[in-house]
């Protein structure tokens, strides 16, 4: 007999300081000096085995070119495939497993993390994305470990949440998992996101071929290892580093694809979207289409705006890991009467900006991604300078020791110039100074210059502009911050996502992303069914 399973309390993990002289910074260290010095091969784990290819494509830090960490096998078609095949080969058992075994897994993978396992996830954050400790702490450690534990709460939420059974029928409900497999697509940025993909489905019951960005492989291995040592089965979760396309073309082409749970550019996505549409008939039931894509994240400020909170909102909010976050602020509206004071600000902290590798703790600002990323966010810096964009900090960058580039401050003269307008992700802040006057009008602004809708702030110290503000940009953010930077949601306290291009807004860090991966049934039975077809009135 099954007695009932509490899961443990909601806490969200406490992040460490790495302040000079705490075991947590030592610690770290060492683990960045063993990871640096041995430069490891990465295979696929397909059905719990190890599987490589025939090519290895090596992997460098961003921030240092020269140095390599290792090597991942390139995924190809036939790979896909067989991961495929695993995962539905693993799904009966798994899907039957009960729920509190299924937690159990993530559980153990949550406190793996917190103590043995802290470290060895920072470094490979650090190194292989050029994070700084804190956005590493924050991301790789904390958030991760929040998902694992937060999602067995939901689960057991989700399963609590039955009908009403009034007196001779029982009433219920079954939370099945998805007929098929899941298709998990991860992002390079953020190593919480690269292993709440495929564990959400998991957790629920479902099996899942998992393909992170190129650019993530090594933590995504790391995330791998410590999902196994918790205690995965094999199958359930499987690891191919196959090029988009060629998984794409076999995995969204196959009558089993039971869902989608996708974070990475808008283009990509309505591809993916687009695709299965044109295969609709091809699928065993419709598949679940769950993601998260771009942002053109903003912040507005009244004129009543307090302005050291908003100057610490933008240089934060725009600038930590260098704006490769998907809500990250890349547009500011600023009140003529404040912009002095606000100008004089943002200039003081970007100069005092340390730039460089992520090793050493002293540096706010570390590498962009990869040699792409550089190139498409230098290029808006070109067309501002030629454009004759006001420039009042930064406006730099170099990929000669590693893909550097200055936090760069743009004054459009025009409120719907390009930077103003077009996702850039990157270390680039486009800002419109608006007449203090006109409020609304540069709310209206705001809702109508994007395609966008994922986060946004409006810094005011004067409740009823706030009030105004959050019903005219109702839509305009799925995560809206009231003096506070757009960055920096916490799973369980705001669950994260937006609509209008910027996804399906299915809310990752609470229920509601849950139960996407859910197919419910509703049991009825009569405890006393009747036994002539009859009814009173033909009496």
């Amino acid at each position: 007999m099954l007695i009932e399973f509490r899961t443990p309390p909601n806490i969200n993990e406490w992040v460490k300081n790495y302040g000079p002289g705490s075991a947590e910074r030592e610690e770290l260290k060492a683990a960045l000096k063993k990871a640096k010095s041995k430069a490891i091969e990465i295979p696929m784990v397909i059905g719990g085995k190890n599987v490589k290819g025939k090519k290895k494509i090596p992997i460098h830090p961003p921030h240092e070119l020269k140095h390599k960490l290792g090597a991942y096998y390139l995924g190809e078609k036939k790979h896909v495939a067989e991961a495929i095949d695993a995962a539905l080969k693993a799904k009966h058992e798994w899907e039957h497993t009960r729920w509190d075994e299924r937690a159990a897994v993530f559980l153990r993978a949550a406190d793996l993390l917190r103590y043995g396992w802290r470290q060895k996830m920072n470094a490979a954050t650090m190194l292989c994305q050029s994070k700084n400790v804190h956005q590493s702490e924050i991301d790789a450690v904390c958030e991760l470990a929040d998902f694992f534990r937060f999602n067995v709460h939901f689960m057991q939420q989700i399963y609590a949440e039955q009908p009403y059974s009034p007196e001779g029928v029982r009433n219920s409900m079954d939370y099945r998992p998805l007929e098929g497999f899941v298709l998990a697509i991860t992002p390079f940025n953020f190593t919480s996101i690269a292993g709440n993909l495929p564990t959400a489905p998991a957790l629920m019951g479902n099996t899942v071929v998992w393909k992170p960005a190129s650019t993530q492989i090594y933590s995504a291995w790391t995330i791998m290892e410590l999902l196994r040592e918790a205690g995965l089965p094999k199958g359930v979760i499987n690891l191919i580093t196959s090029p988009g396309s060629v998984t794409g073309e076999a995995a969204l082409n196959h009558p089993e694809l039971a869902g989608v749970h996708f974070t990475g550019s808008t283009a990509t996505f309505q591809h993916i979207w687009k695709t299965i549409g044109n295969n609709i008939s091809k699928y065993k039931s419709y598949p679940r289409i769950v993601g998260e894509t771009g942002g053109k994240d903003f912040v507005i400020a009244h004129p009543s705006a307090d302005v050291a909170s908003l100057v610490t909102a933008l240089t934060r909010g725009a600038f930590e890991y260098q704006g490769q976050k998907c809500s990250a602020a890349s547009r500011a509206y600023i009140p003529a009467n404040l912009w002095k004071q606000v100008k004089e600000g943002l200039q003081r902290d970007i100069a005092s900006f340390k730039i460089g590798s992520p090793e050493d703790f002293s540096n706010f600002i570390n590498a962009v991604i990869d040699a792409g990323a550089f190139d498409k966010i230098t290029s808006y810096i070109r067309r501002a300078k030629k454009d004759k964009q006001e420039i009042i900090a930064g406006g730099n960058f170099s990929s000669k020791e590693g893909y550097f580039i200055e936090p760069t401050v743009i004054v459009a003269k025009k409120p719907g110039y390009v930077t103003m307008c077009e996702e850039i992700f990157g270390p680039v802040l486009t800002v419109y100074v608006y007449p203090e006057k006109k409020f609304e009008e540069a709310l209206e602004l705001v809702d109508t210059t994007s395609p966008y809708g994922l986060t946004g702030a409006i810094f005011s110290q004067d409740r009823k502009a706030i009030s105004i503000a959050s019903q005219k940009l109702r839509y305009a953010a799925g995560n809206f911050y009231i003096n506070d930077k757009p960055t920096g949601a916490v799973v369980g306290q705001q669950p994260f996502g937006g609509s209008r291009a910027s996804g399906t807004n299915d809310k990752a860090g609470s229920y509601l992303n849950l139960i996407r991966w859910t197919s419910p049934r509703a049991i009825k039975e009569n405890l006393n069914p009747p036994k002539d077809y009859r009814y009173p009135f033909m009496m």
